[in-house]
């Protein structure tokens, strides 16, 4: 029997939202709610807001509102674009790094433990299929 892509995508989604749950004492201990974990941590790779809500499928309006309480938590701060005067650019501050590396820590944790229930075999497998998804197709790759 064909196994469906929505039902793989919901149990993704429910994979991820457990483990989010799980740690969200941790995270808190970070002086981070969910949300702005994942602004936090998208930061270094998508260092304008603009970029952000499109990396994270958020709305703008609520990056800003993030990026406002992260900022005023010190955790980052805007710096003019030496590149485009007009345009501030994200960067984490050091304190910043720690609380995104220690939220990433425990969310790794909590992730292993549950793979801990998938033999070594499977995850070998898992990171195959993940990269692979993750991989855009050849023509896809030939038009960049």
């Amino acid at each position: 029997m064909p196994v469906d892509g929505a039902r793989l995508w919901t149990l993704n989604q429910r994979l991820l939202g457990a483990v989010m749950d799980a740690c969200a004492q941790e995270l808190a201990g970070c002086g981070l709610e969910t949300k702005e974990f994942f602004v936090l941590a998208e930061v270094e790779a998508s260092p304008y807001p603009a970029r952000i809500a499109t990396a994270l499928l958020l709305p703008k309006a609520s990056v800003t509102v993030y990026v406002r309480n992260l900022v005023a938590k010190g955790f980052i701060r805007r710096e003019i674009d030496e590149t485009d005067l007009r345009r501030h650019r994200l960067v984490l501050t050091p304190e910043g790094t720690r609380a995104r590396d220690r939220a990433l820590a425990a969310l790794a944790a909590e992730y292993d433990r549950r793979l801990a229930r998938v033999t070594p075999r499977d995850r070998a497998e898992l990171l195959r299929i993940l990269t692979a998804m993750l991989t855009p197709p050849a023509q896809d790759r030939d038009r960049d």
